[in-house]
C-alpha cells in the first residue's frame, strides 16, 4: 500500500469489511443559531475537497474526555469545573455553558427549576504546514487535517435540557457540520452504517431520565460523548487547537444507551453499550460493551478507568474481541491544570497467521491560566502502532504541541483566538508526514518530521431560557 494509497480513502466508501492486517478505519439569538446551521452546508463545497479516502486509515475519535463521568445529562453544573476531567478552561475565563463541557456530571445537587440551555459556535483555522504537501493532508488525521488553506473546521448549534430530581427527563439535540464532520466516526475496513452520511451531521443528540434509585440513576439513549479520552471533537472545549494522536484514534462520539450511579461523594460507576467501537461504521451486528469507574480523589485530584471491549471485524469470534484500556489521572488548581492520560488496545486480527495488533499511547498535557484572557498549554505525547492496526502502518509518533490563547467575553459570546506550534515526528516502516510534490506519479514524498503553525478562532454563544 503506497503512502497516497494510505490517505486517500473516503469515509464514504464502503471498505473490505474483513479487515487487513496493517489497516484500519477512520473514522444562539436564534438568528445566529440559524447561521450556524445554515454557513457549514452552504460552505461544504469550499472546504470540503476531502481526499478521496479515510484520513489515514484514521480511527478518528473523539470524543469528549470527560474525567468524572456519571449521566450525561447533568443536574448539577455548579461543581462542573471541579468535578471534570475534561479539559475546559477554568470559569474565570467565560467560557462556554459548563453543561456543554461537561455532558457526564454526577447529579449532586439538582438545581429546583431545570433550565433550557442553547448555542453554537463557528471554528475556523489555518494550518501552515513548513513540508507544504501539494495534497494539502496531515498524514493519517481525522481532525484538523487540511493544511495550507483557510478552513472552517466545525460550527454546530445545540438545545438542550438537563434532568434533575424535579424535571426527570432530559435531552439534548446538536446538528454540526464543517471540515472535521467528514471523517470521525467511520472506519476504514468496515461498511458504512446506514444513514451515516446524515448521522455524521449529528453531535451528542439524545434522551435521558434521571431514575429515583437511591442517589439517582441515570439513563441516556442516543448519541452521546464517548467515555473514552480526556479531549474533545470540538477544539472550544480543549486546551489545544489539534488534537492528539490518541484522541484522533479513539472514538469521539458513541451511539447506544448507559446507565450512570454515583455510588457516593467521591466514587462513580457507568456502564454502556454502544453499537461498536466506530458509532458510524457498521463492522458486524455485535455491540460493544464498556464499563467506567471515575473516583475523586482530593478537592484537586481525579483519577478514571475505562475499559471498552467489543467485535471490530466481521468475524465476531471472542477472540477476534478488541480490547481498550483507558486511565486518566487530572490534578487541577486555579491557575494550573495537568493530566495524565494511558491508553492500550489490543486486538487478534482475523487474517492469515491470525496475528495480534497491539497499540500504545501517552500524553502529558499542562495548562496555565495566567489571567482572565490568558492562557498557554504544552502537550508532549507519544503514540506507538506496532502492527499499523489502527494508524495504518507500522509506526511511533512523538510530538509536541504549544498553544497560546486569548478569550474575549462579551456578554454572552465568546472570541477564542489560539496560536499554536506542533511538532510531530515520526519513524517505522511506512511511517512519515507528507512532503512537497508527487515523487511518483499519485504518491506524494514522505518526510520523517512536520512542523505546524497555526491561528484559529473559535466563535461561541451560549445561553438558556426558564419556560
Amino acid at each position: 500500500m503506497t503512502p497516497r494509497d494510505f490517505h486517500s480513502r473516503r469515509s464514504c466508501q464502503k471498505p473490505n469489511s474483513q479487515g487487513g492486517a496493517t489497516t484500519l478505519r477512520r473514522i444562539g439569538t436564534l438568528g445566529l443559531l440559524a447561521a450556524v446551521i445554515v454557513w457549514p452546508q452552504t460552505t461544504f463545497a469550499q472546504t470540503t475537497d476531502t481526499p478521496a479516502g479515510v484520513q489515514g486509515n484514521q480511527e478518528t475519535k473523539k470524543r469528549v474526555g470527560d474525567l468524572v463521568v456519571a449521566p450525561a445529562s447533568p443536574s448539577n453544573v455548579a461543581d462542573l469545573q471541579s468535578t471534570q476531567g475534561q479539559n475546559a478552561p477554568p470559569t474565570d475565563q467565560n467560557s462556554e455553558s459548563p453543561s456543554e463541557a461537561y455532558p457526564h456530571v454526577p447529579p449532586e445537587q439538582p438545581p429546583a427549576d431545570p433550565q433550557w440551555q442553547y448555542g453554537g459556535f463557528l471554528d475556523a483555522a489555518y494550518l501552515l504546514d513548513f513540508n507544504h504537501p501539494s495534497n494539502h493532508l496531515f498524514r493519517s488525521r481525522g481532525t484538523a487535517y487540511k493544511v495550507d488553506e483557510p478552513l472552517l473546521n466545525m460550527a454546530a448549534a445545540y438545545l438542550r435540557k438537563t434532568a434533575s430530581e424535579s424535571s426527570r427527563w432530559g435531552t439534548e439535540f446538536t446538528l454540526q457540520g464543517g471540515q472535521d464532520s467528514r471523517v470521525f466516526g467511520f472506519s476504514a475496513t468496515a461498511p458504512n452504517l446506514p444513514g451515516s452520511e446524515w448521522l455524521r451531521h449529528l453531535g451528542p443528540t439524545d434522551v435521558s431520565y434521571l431514575a429515583p434509585v437511591g442517589k439517582g440513576l441515570t439513563l441516556q439513549a442516543g448519541i452521546f460523548p464517548s467515555f473514552i479520552g480526556y479531549d474533545s471533537l470540538y477544539a472550544k472545549v480543549n486546551f489545544n487547537y489539534t488534537r492528539p494522536w490518541g484522541a484522533d484514534f479513539t472514538p469521539y462520539l458513541m451511539m447506544g444507551v448507559n446507565a450512570s450511579y454515583p455510588l457516593n461523594n467521591k466514587l462513580t460507576g457507568t456502564v454502556f453499550v454502544v453499537n461498536g467501537y466506530w458509532h458510524l461504521a457498521d463492522a458486524n451486528h455485535v455491540p460493544s460493551s464498556g464499563a467506567q469507574v471515575a473516583y475523586k480523589v482530593t478537592d484537586h485530584t481525579t483519577l478514571k478507568e475505562t475499559v471498552l471491549f467489543g467485535p471490530h471485524q466481521s468475524d465476531t469470534g471472542f477472540e477476534f474481541w478488541r480490547f481498550l484500556w483507558d486511565s486518566i489521572a487530572e490534578w487541577k488548581t486555579d491557575r494550573i491544570t495537568t493530566a495524565f492520560e494511558y491508553h492500550v488496545g489490543t486486538e487478534k486480527v482475523a487474517a492469515p497467521g491470525n496475528p495480534r495488533a497491539l497499540w500504545m499511547f501517552a500524553q502529558l498535557p499542562v495548562h496555565w491560566v495566567f489571567s482572565k484572557n490568558w492562557s498557554a498549554t504544552v502537550r508532549p505525547e507519544v503514540y506507538w502502532d506496532r502492527d499499523g492496526r489502527v494508524t495504518g502502518v507500522s509506526q511511533t509518533v512523538k510530538a509536541n504541541t504549544t498553544t497560546l490563547e486569548y478569550r474575549i467575553p462579551y456578554r454572552k459570546a465568546t472570541a477564542i483566538v489560539r496560536l499554536e506550534h506542533r511538532i510531530d515526528d515520526s519513524r517505522g516502516p511506512g511511517g512519515g508526514f507528507f512532503r512537497g510534490g508527487e515523487v511518483a506519479p499519485g504518491i506524494v514524498g514522505l518526510t520523517p518530521t512536520q512542523n505546524l503553525v497555526l491561528l484559529g478562532v473559535i466563535l461561541t454563544f451560549d445561553s438558556h431560557f426558564q419556560p
